[in-house]
């Protein structure tokens, strides 16, 4: 039951914030919401009539935009680079845990054809001495 969600728990990305909301949590001014999404550092959902709606996942990258900004001194196009640079490794770490699953399954499928007697060796890379 723990997978689970109650009914009042919102996903973290399901678009609810309006900007004004969104620029209050942030700790930000509207007008830099519309700038940042402009330059496509932080793009909210849309309404069918246009509007902006923002997620808390959104709020969070907004702050974390702003301490990269004020706190690290990184220049709009640096945070850019950091945003996109942090979502590949975010897709390249879940194509890893794909890839080990896979190969788990892989592994267990042949252990099972072979039976129990039959050991499987699987291939280790040497270690490397000083």
């Amino acid at each position: 039951m723990a997978d689970r969600k109650r009914p009042d728990q919102v996903p973290d990305d399901a678009p609810v914030f309006v900007i004004s909301v969104a620029a209050q949590l942030a700790g930000m001014h509207a007008q830099t919401l519309r700038q940042y999404d402009r330059l496509g550092l932080v793009t909210p959902g849309r309404t069918v009539g246009g509007g902006r709606r923002y997620s808390a996942r959104d709020v969070a990258l907004l702050r974390e935009v702003q301490r990269l900004s004020q706190a690290e001194g990184v220049n709009l196009a640096g945070i850019k680079r950091v945003i996109e640079l942090e979502s590949q490794v975010d897709a390249l770490r879940a194509k890893v845990a794909e890839l080990a699953a896979e190969l788990d399954h892989a592994y267990a499928e042949l252990a099972a054809r072979r039976g129990p007697s039959t050991a499987l060796v699987v291939w280790q890379p040497p270690t490397r001495r000083r």
